[in-house]
């Protein structure tokens, strides 16, 4: 029985917040969450091959039916591959990051394209249990003119925020009821403080 009850102690200390994730912390300082679509990279190698055929066209033609047609075949080539390389790997996945001043949106590897938006322009935020592409047109950065902007990597839930200047801006992460229970609280807090202490 001691041992059981040490076991429990050294549970208790390497989850402090029971058995959440150390994101939906209470007290965490920054809450984290992404999203990832792997079938993206099955588009970014037909992007690859692309490419590749753009390449192999420039060094093993024959340059017998002319310079015009060669060019434009291998530039339309490449730079089409080149293209959707970028369209896909820059949507592979999404990172969120909510802290104490704003939200932050990186997307892909190299985190481009990236918004960052302060906590000051939010007024609310709500949980989505499904977004689709087929909502938005498709997967990536998306904009419609009546529902706004979105990040869109793969099917599911995800969060809508509500902007200051009357838009919206939509993301696809995973765990995005807790981001919402995170930003409503730190908009929340922020508001007590501006209004200040009641007479």
């Amino acid at each position: 029985m001691p041992a059981l009850r040490n076991l429990s102690s050294l549970k208790a200390m390497r989850h402090p917040h029971g058995e959440k994730d150390a994101a939906d912390a209470p007290h965490s300082d920054v809450w984290r969450g992404r999203a990832t679509n792997r079938v993206q990279w099955l588009l970014a190698l037909g992007g690859a091959g692309c490419m590749a055929l753009g390449i192999e066209l420039a060094v093993d033609s024959a340059w017998t039916s002319g310079i015009v047609p060669l060019v434009m075949s291998v530039v339309g080539c490449i730079a089409g591959g080149l293209l959707v390389l970028f369209g896909t790997l820059a949507f592979v996945h999404v990172a969120v990051k909510v802290d104490k001043e704003c939200l932050e949106v990186r997307c892909g590897h190299i985190g481009l394209p990236r918004r960052r938006i302060p906590l000051s322009h939010i007024i609310g935020a709500d949980f989505l249990p499904r977004v689709t592409p087929r909502h938005w047109g498709g997967w990536g950065y998306r904009w419609r003119p009546e529902k706004g902007t979105a990040v869109v990597v793969r099917r599911g839930e995800g969060l809508v925020l509500r902007l200051g200047d009357g838009h919206s801006f939509t993301i696809t992460v995973d765990n995005a009821e807790a981001a919402v229970r995170v930003i409503r609280a730190r908009l929340a807090s922020t508001r007590s403080t501006t209004q200040g202490p009641a007479l």
